[in-house]
C-alpha cells in the first residue's frame, strides 16, 4: 500500500497527524520479521530404532541400490516397453499428476494471505430526484414561495485503489503455508508411489501370462504324452496283457489333462486384458507375445543399508511430509489464540464533474489499523487445535508404521527370494528324476518286467513335477518384483530437487509460556 502524498494546503496539524500514524503502522510492519522466534512448530520425536543390517541379508551390504530402470535387468524387451507404456499412459498416474497440479494451486491460494490485496474500484452514478413534491418556502417580506424538491438529475464519478494486509505477527499464515506445502510435496511423493505400484503390477501380470504360457504347454506335452500312453495301453488290451480298468485309469488322466488347459488359457488372456488396463489401452489394441519364464533373467539385488530405506521409499517420503504438514497446522492453530492486525487503505477521487475529477481537491484517502483479540469462540479454537493435534499424532503413529512395514517388506522380500531360489532348484532336480523315473517305466513296460500302476505312477510324478517347477519359477519372479518394490526402487530421492529429509527428528521446544491464558 502506498501512503498519499500531503500538499501545502492541509492544515499542519493533520499533516502532522498523519505522519505519526503512518510511523507507527511502518514500526508495526518492521517487527512482523521478529514475529518468527514467538511461536515455534511442534515437531514429534519419531522414536524408532533403525536396524543395521537386514536379518535376511547378514553379511555387510554394499553400497549399491536398485537401478532407476530395474526391470531392464529381467532382459525382456517387452516388459521394457510395456512398463515404459505404463509410465506414460496409466490412468492412475495421470490422477496422481493431476492431484499435484491441485496441490500447487492450494499452496498459491493459502500463500496469498501472506501478500496484500489491492483492488480498483472505479463507478459513474446518475441519478435522478422525483419531481412529484413539492416545497413551500416563506420569504422574509411574508410572500409564500411554492416549487418542486431538489434537482432533476446529480451525476458522480469516483475511482479508488483499496489494499488490506494482515500483519502476520504470530505466523499463522506462513504456518498454513508451510502445511499447504509440505501437502503438495506429499503428492508428488504420492505419484512416485502409483508409478511404482503401476510398475510392478506391469511386471507381475507379464509374468503372470508367461507362467500361464508355460504352464499351457507343460499341459498339452503331458498329454500328448498321456494319449501315447493310453495307444500302448490299448494295444496290450488287444493281446490280453492289460484289462479295461488300466484303460479307464489312463483316459481319466488324459481327460484330466484336457480338462486343465482352458483355465490356463483363460489366465493368458485374462492376463493380457489387465495389462491392457495398465499401459492404458483396451485390450483389443494390445498384443502381448510372451514366451517362457525361462528365457527372463533373475537379476541380482543389493539391498542396502535399512537407514537408507527413509529416503529410498516414496511411500516413507509421503508419510514424512504429510506428517510435517500437521506440524505447521498445529502451528496455526495455536496461533489462532493470539491477535491479528489487519491494515487497510484506500485512496482515489470522486466528483461530481468528470472535468474535475482529476483535480487534486477531488482526492480522497483512508487508513486504517484494526486489531482483534479472540476472548470467547465457544471452544472452537481449543476444539481445532485439539483436531490439529490428534491429526498429527495419526499421521505420526502412520509414518512410524512406513518406517516399520518398509523393513518388514524388504526382510519378507528377501526370504522369499533366498527360499524360492532354493526351491527352484530343488525342485528341477525333482523334474529330472521323475522324468528319468518315467522314461525307465515307459521302457519296462514294453519289456514287460513291471505292471501298469508303476506305470501311471510316475507318470502322474512327472507331470506334476513340471507344473510345480512353472509355478515356482513364476513365483521367484514376483518376489524379485516385490523385492525391488520394497526398496524403492525405480525413482531417484532427490527427483525434481526434493532433498532427502533427516532421519529423526528432535521436538522444538515451545516457544509460548505453558500456562499462556489462551482463549476458549
Amino acid at each position: 500500500m502506498r501512503l498519499p502524498r500531503w500538499n501545502g494546503r492541509r492544515a499542519t496539524a493533520t499533516s502532522a497527524s498523519g505522519r505519526r500514524f503512518a510511523s507507527a503502522l511502518c514500526g508495526i510492519a518492521l517487527v512482523q520479521p521478529l514475529s518468527g522466534c514467538i511461536l515455534g512448530t511442534e515437531r514429534p520425536d519419531i522414536a524408532l530404532n533403525i536396524p543395521n543390517l537386514y536379518r535376511a541379508a547378514p553379511r555387510v551390504p554394499e553400497a549399491a541400490l536398485p537401478k532407476l530402470d530395474w526391470w531392464t535387468g529381467f532382459r525382456s524387451k517387452e516388459l521394457t516397453a510395456l512398463i515404459e507404456e505404463a509410465d506414460v499412459g496409466n490412468f492412475d498416474i495421470a490422477a496422481a499428476v493431476a492431484r499435484i497440479v491441485q496441490a500447487d494451486a492450494q499452496a498459491r491460494v493459502t500463500g496469498a494471505a501472506l501478500l496484500p490485496t489491492v483492488d480498483f474500484n472505479a463507478s459513474a452514478t446518475r441519478t435522478r430526484s422525483s419531481q412529484a413534491g413539492s416545497t413551500t418556502v416563506v420569504t422574509g417580506s411574508g410572500a409564500v414561495v411554492t416549487g418542486s424538491g431538489g434537482q432533476s438529475e446529480r451525476v458522480s464519478y469516483s475511482g479508488s485503489i483499496a489494499a488490506s494486509y494482515e500483519l502476520d505477527f504470530w505466523g499463522k499464515n506462513r504456518a498454513a503455508l508451510r502445511s499447504a506445502e509440505e501437502v503438495a510435496v506429499a503428492a508428488r511423493f504420492d505419484r512416485e508411489v502409483v508409478a511404482l505400484t503401476t510398475m510392478a503390477s506391469v511386471a507381475n501380470a507379464y509374468f503372470l501370462v508367461l507362467g500361464a504360457q508355460d504352464r499351457l504347454r507343460i499341459a498339452r506335452s503331458n498329454l500328448q504324452a498321456a494319449a501315447h500312453i493310453l495307444d500302448l495301453i490299448r494295444q496290450r488290451v488287444g493281446v490280453g496283457t492289460a484289462s479295461a480298468l488300466d484303460t479307464a485309469q489312463q483316459e481319466a488322466l488324459v481327460a484330466a489333462l484336457r480338462a486343465s488347459i482352458p483355465p490356463l488359457d483363460q489366465q493368458v488372456r485374462q492376463n493380457i486384458a489387465t495389462l491392457g488396463l495398465l499401459v492404458g489401452r483396451a485390450p483389443e489394441n494390445l498384443t502381448v507375445r510372451g514366451g517362457s519364464m525361462s528365457a527372463v533373467a533373475i537379476p541380482r539385488v543389493t539391498p542396502g543399508l535399512p537407514s537408507q530405506l527413509l529416503t529410498q521409499r516414496p511411500d516413507i517420503r509421503e508419510a514424512e511430509a504429510n506428517l510435517a504438514s500437521a506440524s505447521a497446522s498445529v502451528e496455526q492453530a495455536r496461533a489462532a489464540f493470539l491477535p491479528s492486525i489487519q491494515l487497510t487503505g484506500e485512496q482515489g477521487l470522486t466528483s461530481t464533474a468528470l472535468k474535475n475529477l482529476f483535480t487534486p481537491q477531488a482526492s480522497f484517502y483512508t487508513i486504517a489499523a484494526g486489531l482483534a483479540q479472540p476472548i470467547f469462540h465457544g471452544g472452537s479454537l481449543q476444539g481445532q487445535l485439539d483436531l490439529q493435534r490428534g491429526r498429527q499424532e495419526e499421521l505420526l503413529q502412520t509414518y512410524r508404521k512406513s518406517i516399520i512395514s518398509a523393513f518388514t517388506d524388504v526382510e519378507k522380500a528377501l526370504i522369499a527370494v533366498q527360499d524360492l531360489a532354493q526351491q527352484e532348484r530343488l525342485q528341477r532336480e525333482v523334474v529330472v528324476a521323475s522324468r528319468r523315473a518315467y522314461d525307465l517305466s515307459e521302457q519296462r513296460l514294453r519289456e514287460g518286467t513291471i505292471d501298469l500302476v508303476t506305470l501311471l505312477q510316475t507318470q502322474q510324478t512327472w507331470f506334476q513335477a513340471q507344473d510345480n517347477l512353472s509355478q515356482v519359477r513364476l513365483a521367484r519372479l514376483q518376489a524379485m518384483v516385490s523385492l525391488f518394490q520394497a526398496l524403492g526402487g525405480g525413482w531417484p530421492a532427490k527427483r525434481g530437487g526434493m532433498v532427502a529429509r533427516e532421519a529423526s527428528w528432535t521436538p522444538a521446544p515451545p516457544r509460548i509460556p505453558p500456562n499462556f491464558p489462551f482463549p476458549q
